[in-house]
């Protein structure tokens, strides 16, 4: 008998089967089989009992009787279904679900803001001896120096250009250069300032994009093979609001292809720390320019860890604001439930003043919540409540190796005991990072931080990730169907296209039971900021998946630079792993704040990186 997607769907239903994955199993194996048999593709795939049984393994459910089997068989007559006509639509990438995620659990309100300040006072500074002296200054110092006119935005945007195309061949970070846009918008930025209109911190600075924001006029590759000539006829939400503030857009900055690592189809963008190694992705690019005094400042995005990771790599600072914050208009979509966009700089003052410049709804992102952000770097952060998660930092169990089987093959011998050797290198990594995470401990106890132990709630976080790839893989369903996923440059088993395949196995009952769960955790997350204001936690962990799962805003920080000491680094960078170390290189930690509590996180973060200073220091690069 023929299958028909749409009474197929009904046969199951009368025979029992009630799992949502089981009828996409089945005929895609109906059409394998079909494709294979280089039968007449006009017809309807055929199925079989055979293809029964083993759509049913893959689907968990089953086994069937052979009178169950024929039901469902007799039930299939023609090959029309709802599948084929949505697909007929070509979604493009910027049509977002008919359902927006909020973060906050029902009920919760928003503290209304206080009477703050808008900035601190400042000492006049000194002119430069040379535009280069000021390649790693903060966001605060160039403007100062800009609104005092002791140096011109024209000479700063230079300087930058020149370090971009000098940098770029060592560290791969750039996709396109926007130099007539920049020294354009330079020019007018100091006619404004000399006229006395200056816009605020932001005017004359110059930026990095990373390349999922659209630029009119300029390429939008996404990082990805098949796209490097894509362009939009608009800019992004977040470009216009940084050109209103005056902000000079100088680079389009590298990401891992469609979000993913630090690899993109121009090769590897790479840690200025340790130029033998990635920079970390996905916001490979803004995290390793930025670290390389080559922008003022960057935007990057994260939906599990793009903003955390590169920003640990590279020593920057980074802002992942609350779900919600800043409107994504213009961005790639990766997951309209877990994408955001973010500062990454080289201090919490400067990501505090670029998130004011870039927050708040557009009309178009239905996700974004009129929360304010009122940034005041003197809020009195010894009235905080401050909390810290315990476990993260305690000693981790001793590593079990695995052992051999009894039927063990000389070859899976041979793969157990590297693994076992590679997990003993990274527990010693590990155990050797510890010291940082805990010394960051005793030095906000200095501070007379009265630090409260909690623990995350105890919930299965990891499985409620296939969300994202799930949503992903609908973003590029193209791909997939097109066999275009070929053309994207890594093809292992953790990688998109292979992630995509998988995702069309995920059952729609599952994505909304995940989506329960996920509600659970929104809840119970929150329930801390009952608690305390702010909470510390190393960078990595389960903490990385339950705040991006619940929206929860994160400041990434560095927390100073491993010793000659360190344990050495994989001889091969193979992206797996973020902390993979070595001597000179940066470590972080990570705040987390209430949601849309972004700035009273930012003023507590500022204070403990004014009392350690780590942001201070730069990698050597020549």
């Amino acid at each position: 008998m023929t299958l028909d997607r749409r009474r197929f769907l009904a046969a199951c239903s009368g025979a029992g089967i009630t799992s949502a994955l089981f009828p996409g199993v089945l005929y895609t194996l109906a059409a394998q089989a079909q494709d294979s048999a280089d039968t007449d593709q006009s017809k309807p795939p055929k199925i079989t009992p055979e293809m029964i049984d083993q759509a049913a393994i893959l689907a968990g459910i089953g086994p069937f009787t052979a009178e169950q089997k024929q039901m469902m068989i007799d039930g299939l007559v023609d090959q029309n279904g709802s599948y084929k006509a949505i697909r007929k639509l070509k979604l493009p990438n910027s049509v977002a679900p008919a359902f927006v995620f909020h973060p906050m659990p029902a009920g919760a309100t928003i503290p209304p803001p206080g009477n703050w300040s808008v900035a601190s006072a400042d000492m006049v500074p000194n002119p430069p001896a040379k535009i280069e002296d000021v390649a790693f200054a903060t966001v605060r110092e160039l403007a100062l120096l800009l609104e005092m006119r002791k140096m011109t935005s024209t000479a700063l945007t230079t300087m930058y250009l020149d370090r971009l195309k000098r940098y770029d061949p060592k560290l791969h970070f750039v996709v396109t250069l926007t130099e007539d846009r920049a020294l354009a918008q330079a020019k007018a930025a100091d006619a404004e300032i000399a006229a006395g209109k200056y816009r605020g911190p932001l005017h004359g600075i110059p930026w990095g994009a990373k390349d999922l924001l659209a630029v009119k006029g300029h390429p939008t590759t996404w990082g990805a093979g098949g796209f490097e000539h894509q362009s939009f006829d608009e800019d992004a939400t977040v470009v216009q609001r940084l050109d209103a503030a005056g902000a000079v857009l100088v680079a389009k900055l590298t990401l891992g292809a469609l979000a993913m690592g630090d690899k993109w189809f121009g090769g590897r963008t790479r840690n200025p720390w340790n130029p033998e190694q990635g920079s970390s992705g996905s916001s490979a690019g803004p995290a390793s320019a930025v670290a390389a005094g080559c922008v003022g400042f960057a935007i990057g995005s994260e939906t599990l860890g793009s903003i955390s990771s590169p920003c640990t790599r590279c020593g920057d600072t980074g802002l992942r604001p609350t779900f919600g914050f800043v409107p994504r208009t213009g961005a790639m979509a990766l997951s309209w439930t877990m994408d955001k966009l973010g500062p990454i700089c080289r201090s919490v003052e400067d990501c505090a003043l670029v998130l004011q410049a870039i927050y708040g709804p557009d009309g178009k992102d239905a996700s974004v919540y009129p929360a304010p952000f009122q940034w005041n770097p003197d809020l009195d952060w010894r009235k905080l409540r401050i909390g810290f998660l315990k476990s993260a930092f305690d000693e981790p169990k001793p590593l079990e190796p695995h052992q051999a089987t009894a039927t063990e093959t000389a070859e899976e011998k041979k793969k157990r005991e590297k693994e076992n050797e590679e997990r003993k290198a990274a527990r010693v990594r590990q155990d050797y990072d510890r010291r940082y995470d805990l010394a960051a401990l005793d030095k906000l106890r200095s501070m007379g931080v009265n630090l409260v132990p909690l623990e995350l709630p105890k919930l299965p976080y990891g499985a409620m990730t296939p969300l994202l790839t799930a949503e992903a893989a609908a973003a590029f369903d193209d791909l997939t169907l097109s066999g275009r996923d070929k053309l994207l440059t890594e093809q292992g088993p953790e990688d998109w296209p292979n992630s995509f395949r998988v995702a069309h196995f995920y059952p729609a009952v599952e994505y909304i039971q995940a989506n329960r769960a996920r509600t659970l955790a929104v809840q119970q997350v929150s329930a801390l900021f009952e608690e305390v204001d702010v909470i510390v936690t190393p960078t990595f962990g389960d903490q990385l998946v339950a705040a991006n799962l619940t929206g929860h805003p994160a400041i990434i920080l560095p927390n100073g630079l491993r010793g000659d000491d360190a344990p050495r680094p994989p001889k091969v960078d193979t992206g797996d792993e973020d902390n993979i170390g070595g001597p000179g290189t940066p470590v972080s930690l990570t705040f987390l704040g209430a949601h849309y509590q972004d700035a009273k996180l930012a003023a507590f973060a500022r204070a403990f990186q004014e009392a350690t200073g780590f942001h201070k220091l730069h990698p050597k690069l020549d």
